[in-house]
């Protein structure tokens, strides 16, 4: 006797193989369906391997069931609380050094003139 696997059910499974893409989890007696890296865990995954090995035991949620294919989606993330996400702490800013007229691109004017003057004064000097 078999039992039937329907969309939206939690069952128990073993990954019985990994790939680059997902992993092959046997949830029934000669039945496995995939979990999409997508839906390994909340958040990103780069390595599945740093999160699952062949021969865990895992409890998978049913997400899309192709019968007439013999194809089940499935979800590990789906199984889990998602977790609460933290604000991260504003970062103080650091003032911005500007002139008197509250204008950023005199101080670099300004400097430019400066810089010229000194540029002159370096060729006559030279001379």
């Amino acid at each position: 006797m078999t039992n039937v696997i329907e969309q939206g059910q939690v069952v128990e499974g073993k990954v019985t193989g990994i790939k680059p893409y997902g992993a092959f989890v046997e949830i029934g007696e000669n039945l496995q369906g995939l979990v999409h890296i997508s839906e390994i865990t909340h958040g990103y995954v780069k390595d599945i391997n740093n999160h699952l090995n062949v021969g865990d035991e895992v409890k998978v949620k049913v997400i899309n069931v192709e019968e007439d294919r013999g194809k089940y989606s499935l979800s590990i993330r789906a199984t889990e609380k998602k977790p609460e996400v933290q604000s991260k702490p504003k970062q103080p800013q650091q003032p911005v050094q500007q002139d008197s007229d509250n204008n950023g691109f005199n101080v670099l004017k300004d400097k430019l003139e400066e810089w010229i003057e000194q540029s002159k004064d370096r060729e006559t000097y030279r001379n």
